[in-house]
C-alpha cells in the first residue's frame, strides 16, 4: 500500500491528551527534529528536515547561508520558516536515526511498507504524512515524543499520534544544558557543570521497589506523590504484564499512589526538579559570592 492510498485521520492544533497541557518550562537535554518550508517565491514548495539542540540558533543560521553555519541544500534559498520541530528523544543517536529515515523515507527499512518510488518528494504535505507514519511504528511510537507547531498558519497532521505524544504550539525554552555524544559534560556561561549537582550527591533516596539506594542519574519519582525509584525498576514494573520485550514503557501505575501515568510524564518530571535545583543550587552560591565580596 503506498502512503497516497493510506486512510489517514486529520487533526490540528485543539487535539487534546492526558498529557498535552505543556507547561513551558526551560527544557534541559533537547534534541530535536525540524521542517523547514522556503517562502522564497522562486523556491516554492522546497523543504528542508535537520536536526538540533538549539532551534533558534539554527533557523538563523540556516537563512543567512553556508557562510554562517546553515545547510547548502537552504542556502539562497530563503527566508526559510521552521514549521514544526519534534523533541522529546533520549539522546543524540536517536534523534539522528530519526533524522535520517524522516529526509530519506524511500530508503529506510522501518517505511519500506510505504512502497515509496525512489524519486526524492519534497512538498510539505508529503513530508508531513511521512512524519505521521513514522510517529505511528516501532521504535519511534513509544518514544514520549512532542509534536510542537511553530508556524501561526493553521497545520495538519493527516494521521493521529499515539495517545501519548502531545501536540502543542509556540516557542520553546531550551536550556544551555544538553548533553551531547562527545562530552559528558555540560558548559554554562564558560564553567563546566558535572552531570550531578553537589547537592545531589548528597541525598540519595531509596527505591520504593527494591529498597535500594539510588544514583542521582537515575533516580525517577511518580509525578503525583514523588515517591522515588530507580528508573529502571520502574520501567520493569510498567512493563511487567507486557508480552513484548520492551525496555522503555507507554503507561503505568504508580506502585505507591496507584495514579496512572505517563513514561513522558515521569521523564519530563525528573528534568523540572533537576532544573530547579540548579537554579537553587546557582541562586545560592551567588549570595555565598556576594556575601563574601561584602566582607
Amino acid at each position: 500500500m503506498s502512503i497516497d492510498e493510506t486512510t489517514v485521520l486529520t487533526t490540528d492544533n485543539s487535539l487534546q491528551t492526558s498529557f498535552n497541557q505543556i507547561v513551558d518550562i526551560e527544557v534541559e537535554n533537547f534534541f530535536g527534529c525540524y521542517l523547514l518550508n522556503s517562502l522564497n517565491p522562486k523556491c516554492k514548495g522546497r523543504t528542508y528536515i535537520g536536526f538540533t539542540v538549539d532551534l533558534n540558533r539554527r533557523i538563523k543560521q540556516h537563512n543567512k547561508g553556508k557562510e554562517f553555519g546553515g545547510a547548502k541544500r537552504t542556502s539562497g534559498k530563503g527566508p526559510w520558516e521552521m514549521v514544526l520541530i519534534v523533541h522529546g528523544f533520549p539522546n543524540e543517536i536517536s534523534a539522528l536515526r530519526f533524522e535520517w529515515a524522516w529526509q530519506n523515507p524511500e530508503q529506510s527499512v522501518r517505511l519500506k511498507h510505504l512502497n515509496l518510488s525512489k524519486t526524492k518528494r519534497t512538498s510539505l504535505k508529503f513530508k508531513l504524512q511521512i512524519l505521521g507514519e513514522m510517529l505511528s511504528i516501532g521504535p519511534w511510537t513509544r518514544l514520549p515524543l512532542t509534536i510542537r507547531w511553530l508556524t501561526d498558519k493553521k497545520q495538519t497532521l493527516e494521521r493521529i499520534p499515539p495517545f501519548h505524544m502531545p501536540i502543542t504550539s509556540g516557542p520553546i525554552n531550551v536550556s544551555k544544558n544538553t548533553n551531547t555524544i562527545p562530552s559528558k559534560r555540560k558548559k554554562n556561561n564558560n564553567h563546566i557543570l558535572p552531570t550531578t549537582t553537589i547537592e545531589d550527591s548528597k541525598t540519595f533516596s531509596t527505591c520504593n521497589l527494591c529498597n535500594d539506594l539510588i544514583q542521582p542519574l537515575v533516580n525517577v519519582s511518580c509525578p503525583k506523590c514523588s515517591m522515588p525509584f530507580h528508573i529502571i525498576c520502574l520501567s520493569k514494573y510498567f512493563l511487567k504484564n507486557s508480552n513484548q520485550h520492551y525496555i522503555i514503557p507507554i503507561d503505568g501505575s504508580c506502585p505507591s499512589c496507584s495514579k496512572n501515568l505517563l513514561w513522558g510524564e515521569i521523564i519530563q518530571n525528573k528534568y523540572i526538579n533537576r532544573s530547579l535545583k540548579l537554579v537553587t543550587t546557582n541562586a545560592l552560591n551567588d549570595e555565598s559570592d556576594n556575601e563574601d565580596n561584602f566582607i
